[in-house]
């Protein structure tokens, strides 16, 4: 297939450009498999789908946030200008800095992107960012929409019924948010209905999705499992759950994550979506989040007055899976090595490596009395973090050996000499020097019930204007 050279900074601008000249009202689903090791990533083709109307905005076509770890590029062949583009991240990147990819193991995830149906034949390419944050093009295909041994046209009736839960509008003009549900056994389909209300209704009750609720629509699809919960591989543990998600990811008991892409979007395929989370019908504490994949929370505990982690959970992973939002702790193991870079600006909009006021990415949101590292009890925090990780979170007595440590950890943020203040906190994207977080205390910070911090609620309030306005 011949490779088209586009020089991108050439491209003219698509504001005077309208989405009918090039685009129809549809969606492109492109499959690919993505395979690789440590300094090795390949991409290879697998299918491409003619699938359901296009549910993101006709007028925000080329993305200006620069969140994600890839881009995904669109051009028209005929004019060589970028007509779409989107940032957004993987499995593959997270597992890409893992002892198993250091250790030289070779793994393939298989990944979709969608974009709006093209009228004509259009270059995609993807690009992935380097260490120092710039984009280089690694996978480039040329797709003719007009032919139809390349685009399979999806006619399947859906396997599940679907309810829009939340309507206010066209999906165009809103924030289309599929909740889905697995490892809900027929039996346990009114505790999904229950479930997917619930975590809606607080995802729309907190600032700043609260005072943009009229943005969204909410979608849910009511999937059956053949048997309830998910996978535990740490304990042995296996289920026939419907989209495979499963505890254990990447080695840590707590990560909810699938690899079953091609089943969940043949599955979410059949409602508009923008965003996609996952309800899982399990009791131990877990979530994950990756930026335009998906999100995952779980939905039993076993523990009398631990129910408001679910809610944590649910919200905190949409902020990384819808916002952007980095994690803003440092202390708790994660199977990640060299995530961040100390001396490299972070993508992620609420974290930052820069110590000097004038170079912040926040910097308007800083007070001029503010100190630039902004100075917090951190030696206090991170001894008594230290203390916590030594306990074992799955022991039955986890959760009353941390509350103490937890409460004198809250104290600490709670009391703080600039609490309240946007500022640059050190620590942060799991390392603990040289990356710095803009509050002393948010959603992506401290496990509680914290609301997001004014940089983060301004992320999030970009993303939403990315697909409403």
């Amino acid at each position: 297939m011949k490779h088209l050279l586009i020089i991108f900074c050439c491209a003219a601008s698509l504001s005077a450009q309208t989405f009918q000249q090039y685009f129809l009202d549809k969606t492109l689903r492109v499959d690919y498999y993505h395979t690789g090791t440590k300094g090795t990533e390949i991409f290879a083709l697998d299918k491409i789908y003619d699938e359901g109307i296009w549910s993101g905005s006709k007028t925000q076509l080329v993305d200006n946030l620069n969140y994600g770890e890839y881009m995904l590029r669109v051009y028209n062949v005929a004019s060589g200008i970028v007509i779409y583009s989107r940032g957004f991240s993987t499995m593959f990147n997270e597992w890409h800095s893992t002892d198993e990819s250091n250790a030289g193991i070779l793994k393939t995830f298989h990944e979709t992107v969608r974009i709006p149906f093209p009228k004509a034949t259009v270059q995609l390419t993807i690009s992935r960012r380097d260490k120092k944050m710039i984009f280089h093009e690694l996978f480039s295909t040329v797709i003719d929409p007009n032919d139809h041994s390349v685009v399979n046209i999806q006619k399947r009736a859906p396997q599940f019924k679907s309810v829009k839960l939340v309507d206010n509008g066209a999906p165009e003009k809103k924030v289309d948010l599929l909740i889905i549900g697995d490892g809900y056994a027929t039996a346990d389909m009114q505790k999904f209905r229950d479930d997917a209300k619930h975590y809606s209704d607080v995802l729309l009750g907190t600032s700043p999705f609260k005072e943009r609720k009229k943005d969204f629509n909410v979608w849910t699809i009511e999937v059956e499992s053949k048997e309830s919960g998910i996978d535990k591989p740490g304990k042995n543990e296996w289920k026939e759950n419907a989209l495979g998600s499963m505890y254990d990811t990447f080695g840590s008991a707590r990560y909810i994550l699938t690899e079953e892409n091609r089943i969940l979007r043949d599955i979410a395929g059949h409602v508009p979506y923008d965003a996609i989370a996952i309800l899982v019908n399990d009791n131990r504490y877990g979530g994950g989040g990756i930026y335009n994949l998906y999100s995952t929370c779980f939905t039993q505990t076993d523990y009398k007055g631990m129910e408001w982690q679910m809610d944590y959970v649910f919200v905190h992973e949409l902020g990384h899976s819808f916002g952007g939002l980095g994690d803003e702790y440092y202390t708790s193991s994660v199977s990640y090595t060299d995530f961040y870079q100390a001396s490299v600006e972070p993508w992620e909009p609420n974290l930052t490596a820069a110590t000097n006021k004038e170079q912040l990415k926040w910097k308007s949101f800083v007070d001029v009395s503010t100190p630039i590292p902004t100075p917090w009890n951190k030696t206090a925090y991170d001894s008594l973090e230290a203390l916590r990780g030594k306990l074992d979170r799955l022991a039955p007595d986890y959760y009353s050996k941390r509350e103490p440590l937890y409460q004198a950890c809250q104290s600490i943020v709670k009391n703080a000499e600039y609490k309240g203040n946007v500022g640059t906190f050190e620590g942060g994207g799991y390392v603990s020097k040289g990356i710095y977080r803009p509050a002393v205390d948010c959603r992506m910070f401290s496990l509680s019930l914290v609301g997001f911090d004014p940089v983060c609620s301004a992320a999030i309030e970009k993303v939403i204007d990315s697909y409403v306005k």
